[in-house]
């Protein structure tokens, strides 16, 4: 367990099958003399049974150092919508690299994928590129500081918008420090954090749409934006409940507060114009990330020109790769393959995830197992529980059996599947019945296991 604090060695509970992946520990304890952790990004250090190493990707497979083949359901974090390597992106990509990678400047290309993207996205009158979801979300807080000159933001338990200090607030939250339900304490996920930003965030529980309006009611001079995933992908892939956005949505019209939906995950998966098509509810900016480009780094806040306008009124916002001309070519590429033949992509995506979903559920009902699969077929969770739905964050926190779902992600690991260590899984268009059949097959011995 080198490379672990005590509390990942707990919540890991898994040591895999002896020999299956020694090519993998040999790398992460040389990677240690050099990388700290052995890693690049702390959030790869959770998932059972140690931070795996890849020799490459295609389709819906991955394949690690050790020559282990996996059914590869965490797709990059999220962003290989089509399938690793997917032909389309990375020819489109190839025709680009022998005229220039970064101009530090614009090309006809960013014109084109804008203009793409106000087609496309319901919100989007203006774009801005960039490299990061992260970034994405701290440019959406400062244009709707800028527009409406108030400083506090809105968060929810259990929304993730990034690493950075202003927005890495209460993503989980022990129940020691997240204080009482009707009134959360923001807590910071970080030491090294500057306490400071607790002042510009106001967190609240997610799904109370009482809570939500009593508090912009009374706060509503000092709130710039509410931000929020629309589908709280990173807690348990929560739905809105009925009439939840919609009523947001008129909250934040009637105060003259922004609303920003965090899209980085649901943006081009759910369907080409978001959650925010598939649901019905425009929010004021969006940001975007991920599934745009199939694994190259590309994001963007999308949103009301008015507020994106703010760009030309003094809100600045730089980026030496925003634009770059690999990641621009490779969206556009993904999304004429998104669109293709009236969105088959999508629909292979909903069918083997709904097939998945179903499989799940009925391998753990033989198994005698307390299981919850809740979500949509691109995207969904997967949790130990007797509920019959998780609401919000403490839900999941106080009846969901964590260290079994570490157990869990680690035994579908030995049989060749690999799934995040929250649980969440997501399909791409490469996905077919074959992998749906060897992932179920590969539960059944999982549940078994546990």
């Amino acid at each position: 367990m080198t490379g672990l604090n005590e509390d990942q060695a707990r919540r890991r509970g898994h040591e895999g099958q002896p020999g299956r992946y020694r090519q993998s520990q040999a790398l992460f304890e040389q990677a240690q003399r050099f990388l700290p952790a052995g890693v690049s990004s702390n959030f790869r250090l959770g998932a059972p049974p140690l931070p795996l190493y890849y020799r490459r990707a295609e389709g819906g497979h991955l394949y690690d150092v050790d020559g282990n083949d996996y059914v590869d359901y965490v797709l990059g974090m999220g962003p290989i919508v089509l399938g690793h390597a997917a032909e389309g992106p990375v020819r489109r990509v190839e025709s680009t690299l022998r005229t220039g990678q970064l101009f530090g400047a614009q090309s006809p290309l960013e014109v084109e994928l804008g203009e793409r993207v106000c087609r496309i996205v319901p919100c989007a009158e203006r774009v801005r590129f960039t490299s990061s979801g992260t970034e994405a979300v701290q440019l959406a807080f400062r244009l709707a500081r800028g527009f409406t000159g108030k400083r506090r933001i809105v968060k929810f338990e259990g929304h993730y918008h990034g690493w950075m200090d202003s927005a890495y607030v209460s993503v989980n939250p022990g129940e020691d420090v997240r204080g009482p339900y009707d009134a959360p304490d923001s807590v910071l996920m970080s030491r090294g954090q500057s306490e400071s930003i607790l002042q510009d965030i106001l967190v609240l529980p997610w799904n109370n749409l009482e809570l939500l309006t009593r508090t912009l009611e009374r706060r509503a001079d000092e709130i710039a934006a509410v931000i929020m995933e629309p589908v709280n992908c990173n807690t348990c892939v929560i739905p809105p409940r009925p009439g939840y956005l919609e009523g947001a949505r008129e909250l934040c019209t009637r105060l003259g507060i922004v609303l920003i939906f965090d899209e980085v995950i649901t943006g081009f998966r759910l369907a080409l114009g978001g959650a925010q098509e598939k649901l019905g509810v425009t929010p004021d900016l969006a940001t975007f990330a991920k599934a745009i480009a199939n694994g190259f780094p590309l994001a963007m806040v999308a949103g009301r020109a008015a507020i994106m306008d703010q760009l030309t009124q003094g809100v600045v916002h730089g980026g030496t790769y925003n634009g770059g001309v690999p990641a621009v070519a490779a969206a556009l590429a993904t999304l004429d393959a998104l669109a293709q033949d009236d969105g088959a992509a999508y629909r292979r995506m909903e069918e083997a995830g709904q097939a998945l979903m179903a499989g799940l559920r009925a391998a753990a009902a033989r198994a005698d197992q307390p299981f919850l699969v809740q979500g949509f077929g691109a995207v969904f969770h997967t949790s130990f529980t007797n509920q019959r739905a998780i609401h919000d964050y403490r839900d999941y926190a106080r009846y969901t059996d964590i260290p079994r779902l570490q157990r869990f992600v680690g035994h579908l690991a030995d049989e060749g599947v690999r799934t995040s260590a929250r649980g969440t899984w997501m399909t791409c268009a490469a996905h077919d019945g074959a992998d749906v059949e060897r992932t179920i097959a590969a539960a059944e011995g999982a549940l078994r296991r546990l």
